[in-house]
C-alpha cells in the first residue's frame, strides 16, 4: 500500500474476510477483462454512429441529390449495374430517404461480392466498393474480435460473463462502510494520491455499473455458446420463434444470416422457405418491390434476389423503431407471401432480447440513445483506466499485486462458491473461473518476499 494514512480506512475494511475475498476475485476479473473493455467501449462508441459516419465518409456513393421526379424502376437501376458492370446481382437496397442512392450488391466471376450504387433518378452508377467494406463494418468486426479470427468469438463470452461479475462484485466495494468517511459519491484528495483514483473508479461505477451490466447481458445473444443455445431455446419454443414461420411450406437450409449478412438476433437462424408456386416465368424485379411496397415494409429493406428456380425474393427492415421490424418472404413465381413476420408475432423472449439489442445499438430512443451509450463507454475507459493506475500505485514493486487472502480460508471458499453460480450460467466463464483457481493456487498464494516502494 502507499503508506498514507488516508489508506487507513481501505485497510480497516480489507480486514474483514469478505470483503478481501471478494476483493480478490474483482482483481482478476479487471486483470481480464480492462484491457478488452477499453477496445470495446472504443468500438462500441464508434458504432454507435454508423449510419452517421458511413454516410459522410462515403457521401459521394450513398448520398444523391433529390429530383422533383419520381425515382426509375428498380429493374432499370439494375439494368444499369448489368450494363456498366456486368455482373449478376444478389441484393437490393432501397433508399432509406430521397438522398440516398440505391445499393445492389453483385457477385463476381471471381466469388466476389460487391456494393454498386446507382442514382435512383437517372440510373447513374456511382461507383462501388467491396460489400461490407466500410469503415464501420470493420469497427463492427473489430467490436465482435471476429476479424482477429473464430477463435476470439469465445473470448467475448468470456470478456461479457466476467463483466457482469466485475459490477456485482465492484459494487459491493463500494458499499459505505461505518468507518468510511468520503469516496461515496464525491472524489477525495489529488490525482497524486491513490485514494483519488478509487473514488473516480468507485464513483463512476457507481452511476455506470447497472449499464455496464446491461451492455454486457444484451451483448451476450451474440456470443458462441450461450447466445447459440439461448437462440434454440428462443427459436424452439412460442417464447421467441415468429408465429409467421410457422407455415406449411418448403425450408430451404440456407438461415436468413447468410442470405442478409445481417438480421435481428430472433430471426437470423431462421431458415428461408422456397418457392411452390411453379409458373413459366417469375414475376421479376419491378414486380417483387412493387408487392414488398404494397405489404407496408417501411423504405431502405434489404431485398435478396432468388438464385435458383426453388428461391425466394426475401426482403428484411431492422430500423430504429422496433415496430416496424419486417421480414417477408416471396413467391417469385405468384409473388405470394409465404412468411411475413414482424415484432408483433415475436414471443415475449424475442422481444425483450430485441429490444435490449436496440438499446445497445443505440436506436431505441433516436440520439438521447446514442449520447447515453456514448456516455457509458466513456465510462467504461474512465474505470479500466483508474483501475489499471489504482493497481500500479498500490502494487509492490516485483509482485502482481494480488489483494491479500482472508484470514479464514473458509471465507474465500464461500465467496468463490457464489461466483460459480454465475460460472454454471455462462459456461465459458466457469471454465476460466478454474483455470484463474488454479493459477492462483499455484502461484498467487505462494507465499514469497517483495520489496515494497519507499
Amino acid at each position: 500500500m502507499t503508506g498514507s494514512s488516508r489508506s487507513a480506512p481501505v485497510l480497516s475494511r480489507a480486514s474483514g474476510g469478505i470483503y478481501r475475498a471478494v476483493w480478490r476475485w474483482h482483481f482478476y476479473a479487471g486483470l481480464f477483462v480492462l484491457p478488452f473493455l477499453i477496445l470495446l467501449a472504443v468500438t462500441g462508441g464508434a458504432y454507435l454512429f454508423r449510419d452517421e459516419i458511413d454516410n459522410w465518409v462515403y457521401a459521394d456513393l450513398k448520398q444523391v441529390e433529390p429530383l422533383d421526379i419520381a425515382p426509375l424502376s428498380m429493374g432499370a437501376q439494375v439494368d444499369a449495374v448489368r450494363y456498366f458492370v456486368g455482373e449478376t446481382p444478389v441484393k437490393i437496397t432501397t433508399p432509406a430517404t430521397p438522398e440516398m442512392a440505391t445499393e445492389i450488391v453483385i457477385a463476381t466471376s471471381g466469388g466476389e461480392r460487391r456494393a454498386v450504387y446507382v442514382n435512383p433518378y437517372t440510373a447513374e452508377v456511382l461507383g462501388s466498393m467491396p460489400d461490407r467494406g466500410t469503415i464501420m463494418w470493420l469497427v463492427r468486426r473489430i467490436h465482435s474480435l471476429a476479424e482477429f479470427g473464430t477463435a476470439t468469438n469465445y473470448i467475448i463470452e468470456i470478456v461479457a460473463g466476467w463483466t457482469i461479475l466485475l459490477v456485482a462484485t465492484g459494487i459491493y466495494l463500494w458499499w459505505p462502510r461505518q468507518d468510511q468517511k468520503g469516496g461515496v459519491v464525491t472524489l477525495r484528495d489529488t490525482p497524486k494520491r491513490r485514494s483519488w483514483w478509487r473514488d473516480l473508479h468507485a464513483v463512476t461505477g457507481l452511476f455506470a455499473g447497472f449499464f455496464i451490466m446491461f451492455l454486457a447481458i444484451t451483448g451476450m445473444p451474440w456470443s458462441v455458446m450461450w447466445g447459440k443455445y439461448a437462440n434454440q431455446f428462443a427459436n424452439g419454443t412460442p417464447t421467441g420463434y415468429p408465429s409467421g414461420v410457422r407455415v406449411d411450406v418448403p425450408l430451404s437450409t440456407v438461415p436468413m444470416i447468410d442470405a442478409f449478412g445481417e438480421t435481428g438476433w430472433t430471426t437470423e437462424n431462421a431458415p428461408i422457405p422456397q418457392s411452390v408456386d411453379q409458373a413459366a416465368t417469375p414475376i421479376g424485379i419491378d414486380a417483387a418491390i412493387a408487392r414488398m411496397n404494397d405489404l407496408g415494409l417501411t423504405p431502405g429493406y434489404a431485398m435478396v434476389l432468388p438464385r435458383s428456380t426453388t428461391g425466394v425474393y426475401s426482403a428484411s427492415i431492422y430500423p430504429d423503431d422496433l415496430t416496424l421490424q419486417r421480414v417477408i418472404h416471396l413467391d417469385q413465381y405468384s409473388g405470394r407471401a409465404l412468411v411475413d413476420m414482424s415484432y408483433a408475432d415475436y414471443g415475449p423472449l424475442g422481444r425483450g432480447l430485441e429490444w435490449g439489442i436496440n438499446i445497445h445499438l443505440g436506436q431505441e430512443w433516436g440520439v438521447f440513445n446514442q449520447i447515453l451509450m456514448l456516455m457509458v463507454c466513456i465510462a467504461i475507459i474512465v474505470m479500466s483506466v483508474s483501475g489499471g493506475v489504482m493497481w500500479w500505485k498500490r502494487r509492490p514493486q516485483g509482485s502482481m499485486g494480488v489483494p491479500p487472502l482472508p484470514r479464514n480460508r473458509r471465507t474465500l471458499y464461500g465467496v468463490t462458491v457464489i461466483m460459480a453460480i454465475g460460472g454454471v450460467i455462462f459456461p465459458l466463464v466457469g471454465a476460466s473461473m478454474i483455470v484463474v483457481l488454479v493459477l492462483d493456487r499455484l502461484f498467487a498464494q505462494r507465499p514469497r518476499t517483495v520489496t515494497r516502494p519507499a
